[in-house]
């Protein structure tokens, strides 16, 4: 597998973990987010489940990466990094549970 893939994957996973952590936990450290690895021929899928507070995608925003780094903020571009690095991000919000999927798929190893 290609170094590039499991780096984005892995940045990806890390974001998305991070949110879990900050927001649907709101940083408190004794909360389980649960995480599924599937790896075939064609795809890497990431499950990653909490029992934390739901991601409203409809009040979402698509952060302006120019203002956000001429202020020197850090933060606030989780969601964006996890879409531009994967090839899929679904997120379902129950209420007992949601769940975000990391699809990225793999480059042909046939030349």
């Amino acid at each position: 597998m290609q170094d590039s893939v499991v780096a984005d994957v892995r940045l990806a996973v890390d974001e998305a973990c991070a949110n879990v952590i900050e927001h649907a936990y709101r940083d408190n450290p004794y909360q389980e987010v649960q995480i599924a690895l599937q790896i075939d021929l064609q795809r890497i899928h990431v499950r990653i489940v909490d029992s934390g507070i739901s991601f409203d995608e409809e009040e979402y925003q698509e952060p302006n990466v120019v203002v956000l780094t001429k202020r020197g903020k850090s933060g606030g571009l989780g969601v964006h990094i996890m879409r531009r690095l994967m090839d899929r991000v679904e997120y379902t919000a129950g209420t007992d549970r949601n769940e975000i999927c990391l699809i990225k798929h793999r480059p042909s190893t046939l030349s």
